[in-house]
């Protein structure tokens, strides 16, 4: 197929799932690179992608299984392809959706990972370890990370204006799709909050990308004009290491797992961590009561006498 047209195609679907379904930046660029693997497998086999049928797909399906890939990853390609074609179909570039026979694959949900608050309490005293300011924004970091939930994403973008008063009660995040929400700050996140505003302006980088720097709360010299999700994440290794913790089992996103799992254990009520967490489906939320469930029955396994009663005999 020819490449400039394949490109406006997607370009249109892309533009399509952008602005009337609101997806983010980061899925609608693993759904361009879906189709393009799909395309560069399809090219041997057909003319034009539009010429495709199911058999083709079932072909993919099947080379896709034999490549290895997770199942999380196979089920995001059919998605991409399932949604592409049917937007094709009703633009009028084919007459079918060569996609209907495909069946999502079996899989089970798996928990998401999580730490106890004994681990945020080490990483914590790690970064008190830091030097200078890198202290200071490294335990704001992680109050902020798990003290409210936020994605990495929306973390290090934070926006300066978000905190204009010392006295914020909540910040104003934007999420995926541009959607916003307010997440409550508690007072040990407000705490590092203000001492990092203290020292800010030492880690404001010289030249002319200080101008836009100046733009976020975490300012760096990078071309974003902000602190970097790797960066954040090769900080995190470090201070897992320096704490005892393994690294492997660490990352932001763990991290904001903690914080929906611990409300849950301690008792919030799933709608509210849904509007904190920002998940568009209280499903997705729900995770967290067999996360919760899973903890509780391995403490009772650990602790409850009957069950030190069974090990001993067994």
């Amino acid at each position: 197929m020819d490449a400039a047209k394949l490109n406006n195609q997607i370009d249109a679907f892309l533009e399509m799932i952008g602005v009337e379904r609101g997806a983010a930046r980061n899925t609608l660029d693993a759904y361009r690179r879906d189709l393009i693997d799909f395309d560069c497998f399809i090219a041997p086999r057909q003319a034009s992608l539009m010429a495709v049928e199911p058999k083709d797909i079932a072909a993919f399906a099947e080379d896709l299984n034999n490549r290895g890939l997770s199942p999380t990853t196979v089920a995001r390609r059919r998605a991409a392809l399932r949604q592409f074609f049917q937007f094709a179909v009703s633009q009028g570039w084919c007459s079918d959706d060569p996609t209907r026979l495909w069946d999502g694959p079996k899989r089970g949900r798996a928990l998401p990972k999580t730490v106890d608050a004994s681990d945020i309490d080490a990483l914590l005293a790690a970064a008190d370890r830091l030097a200078g300011w890198k202290a200071v924004r490294a335990r704001c970091l992680i109050e902020l990370v798990y003290g409210c939930g936020l994605r990495v994403s929306e973390l290090v973008g934070l926006p300066i204006r978000t905190v204009g008063r010392l006295d914020v009660a909540a910040l104003r995040v934007k999420g995926k799709g541009g959607k916003e929400r307010l997440v409550p700050l508690g007072s040990h996140a407000r705490d590092a909050l203000r001492l990092w505003l203290d020292q800010r302006p030492k880690s404001l980088p010289d030249g002319p990308v200080r101008a836009d720097a100046q733009k976020f709360l975490f300012p760096a010299k990078g071309k974003a004009g902000h602190l970097g999700r790797r960066e954040f994440g090769r900080l995190l290794d470090g201070l897992a290491a320096d704490a005892g913790l393994d690294p492997k089992k660490l990352s932001p996103h763990v991290l904001r797992h903690a914080f929906a799992t611990h409300l849950v254990e301690g008792g919030a009520d799933l709608r509210s961590v849904q509007v904190m967490l920002g998940h568009a489906d209280i499903a997705t939320t729900q995770i967290y009561t067999h996360v919760a469930d899973a903890r509780l029955t391995e403490l009772v396994e650990r602790a409850h006498p009957l069950a030190q009663r069974t090990r001993k005999n067994s």
